[in-house]
């Protein structure tokens, strides 16, 4: 799986976490603003179990802003 698709991915889990949210308007639409910090230890390829995290940072509701951390892991690494 190429590496911005794995962002994107890592952008969707992220807003699908925030529409979880106390705050979070049903159906409201997150936009992803940028990345910082982006490292590959190796490729993920066909076969592999692609494991993502995410942990909101910051949340505020009455703006809808998030700033949240991401990873990926394959065999736990």
């Amino acid at each position: 799986m190429p590496g911005v698709m794995q962002i994107e991915a890592l952008a969707q889990l992220a807003g699908i976490v925030c529409l979880q949210m106390e705050g979070s308007t049903p159906g409201a639409v997150f936009f992803f603003a940028g990345i910082d910090g982006v490292k590959w230890k190796k490729p993920v390829i066909p076969g592999d179990q692609l494991v993502m995290e995410v942990e909101i940072k910051s949340w505020k509701p009455r703006f809808g802003i998030a700033k949240a951390s991401g990873k990926g892991y394959v065999d736990g690494k």
